[in-house]
């Protein structure tokens, strides 16, 4: 038989075990992400070169208001027919804050039936979303939202 306070006795114990291996823990403070609209500029640069990105075709599709920034629901559609002679040949995915401005490089063809890629994202804080379409005949089209994010993701910095 137990005695009365062996149960007490142990709990205590882990928990002064678990205090002792706290003290080991690093400190884990959020910051922001080391990015600048200067980077977003030229990873966008160096999709497109020296082309001149027109407004349209594209459609972002993204919650303009973000609980959770860790997971980011976001779709991008561009109107095109996706036929042989008409046909979207990549989407470009980009962010003015987190420490990759590149979020993704999707390749499509005419066989891709149609042109639209959806996936999740992570956001390090409220920041513009930039998708760009490159088509068959070279022409590159874009759209952009900004995006509130109110508990961010990517920002972690152990000390």
């Amino acid at each position: 038989m137990q005695e009365p306070n062996a149960s007490t006795r142990r709990q205590f114990l882990g928990l002064a075990g678990g205090a002792a291996v706290l003290g080991a823990v690093p400190i884990v403070t959020i910051r922001p992400a080391d990015a600048t609209p200067a980077m977003l500029a030229s990873a966008m640069r160096n999709v497109t070169g020296e082309a001149v990105v027109k407004t349209g075709r594209v459609k972002l599709d993204i919650p303009p208001l973000v609980e959770n920034g860790n997971t980011v629901p976001m779709t991008v559609s561009v109107l095109s027919p996706m036929t042989p002679d008409d046909y979207v040949k990549s989407i470009h995915v980009f962010n003015e804050k987190n420490p990759q401005p590149n979020i993704g490089n999707f390749y499509l063809g005419p066989r891709a039936g149609r042109a639209q890629i959806a996936t999740r994202i992570r956001l390090a804080d409220s920041q513009k979303i930039v998708a760009i379409a490159r088509l068959s005949d070279d022409s590159f089209w874009s759209a952009s939202i900004d995006v509130v994010v109110t508990l961010a993701a990517c920002t972690e910095e152990v000390i």
